[in-house]
């Protein structure tokens, strides 16, 4: 795939007639850089968690604006990038200085392709995916196709001003979702609510109960089966391949107008309301409405910020769990149905919103997968 205007034939060569290894050490005053999988090489400052760097760097490798660094155990996953600025990097990682003009833009989405991360694979070294290594040795005799300089630049360009339209649909996103969790706790959080219509305060118990219900593997019925991967994190869409049930299972029976939650790792807020009879795993709860609330409004409620804290209380295991004992007690205040239905409808349309934002971002990271697939040979 070429823009119009290019038709000169590319040019076959190795890596290593691209770069070079820079071996430069003994800078440990230059700031500490990392490579990630989705954001290449940033500052190691901009990351989150512990610093797991040696005291002792006069041993890093140096790294100057304009090189590609990557993980030598990890490029066959697509852990590489180019630097945006000086700095030094783990022994770990190899360091690739430029040997003749080329453009970063166009060399850091060639190294991202699914044809040159499956070549980086096939030339790591180790017996398990665990202790494969690239080093220089090894890449620099990888062969690729380039075009000239000026298409280079022109594919650069165009992947970069795709990239940044992703990286602001994936702002939208955040952005929507947060405002969805300023309406929740505004319309919800009986003390700090902005709103003044009056309620009645319930136990969960008497708002909800849980389906207790077995799938019979004898019926002969073929049901889609609902694991915790299936539900998307804060969003509450089902999503991925949801098989059927298998026969010799034991899985509980949810039915449609139920709302179901996570109760292993409540903070993982994987919740959805359910709109077909399914059957889920033991690590789901599916809780019925009762008739002082309407089925959609109980959906909502388990997205509180309140409930998830009082879902996530661990029950002396390392691993947080929700405990119905804890959940059936705790105390909310509740609208009556009519205003009920009309916090429904705001909070749908919300959603909405944040699906549509949410289906444009993956159109758009479709459509940057389907380029690297084409735009390099």
């Amino acid at each position: 795939l070429r823009f119009p205007g290019f038709d000169e034939p590319y040019k076959q060569c190795r890596i290593g007639d691209i770069y070079a290894e820079r071996s430069q050490r003994g800078a440990s005053d230059m700031e500490l850089l990392s490579v990630t999988m989705n954001d290449g090489v940033i500052p190691r400052s901009e990351i989150e968690g512990k610093d797991n760097s040696s005291e002792d760097k006069s041993n890093y490798k140096v790294v100057l604006a304009g090189d590609m660094v990557y993980n030598s155990m990890r490029m066959w996953q697509g852990a590489n990038g180019i630097s945006p600025c000086n700095g030094i990097v783990s022994p770990a990682y190899t360091v690739l200085m430029p040997k003749i003009p080329i453009s970063n833009g166009y060399f850091a989405a060639l190294f991202k392709s699914p044809n040159l991360i499956n070549e980086f694979r096939k030339n790591s070294q180790g017996m398990t995916s665990d202790t494969w290594n690239l080093k220089y040795p090894q890449i620099e005799t990888i062969k690729v196709s380039i075009p000239a300089l000026p298409e280079q630049e022109r594919i650069a360009d165009m992947l970069g001003t795709l990239e940044k339209r992703i990286t602001k649909q994936a702002q939208l996103v955040d952005s929507l979702k947060k405002y969805k969790r300023g309406v929740l706790s505004a319309i919800f959080n009986e003390h700090e609510s902005i709103c003044s219509w009056e309620t009645t305060t319930y136990q969960f118990s008497e708002l909800a109960s849980r389906r207790s219900e077995k799938y019979d593997p004898r019926s002969g019925l073929l049901m889609p089966c609902v694991e915790l991967e299936h539900i998307e994190q804060e969003t509450g869409r089902i999503i991925g391949s949801v098989p059927s049930i298998q026969q010799n299972s034991i899985k509980s029976v949810c039915k449609s107008g139920d709302t179901i939650f996570g109760k292993l790792r409540p903070y993982l807020k994987k919740y959805a309301f359910v709109k077909e009879d399914m059957v889920c795993s033991s690590e789901i709860w599916s809780l019925i409405p009762s008739s002082r609330i309407i089925p959609e409004y109980l959906f909502y409620l388990v997205q509180t910020d309140e409930f998830i804290r009082i879902a996530n209380i661990s029950s002396g295991t390392k691993m947080p769990r929700a405990e119905w004992s804890n959940v059936e007690k705790a105390m909310f205040a509740v609208p009556d149905k009519d205003i009920q239905h009309q916090i429904v409808h705001l909070l749908r349309r919300l959603d909405t919103k944040i699906q549509d934002s949410l289906d444009m971002l993956d159109e758009l990271q479709t459509m940057k997968k389907g380029l690297l697939q084409h735009l390099f040979i």
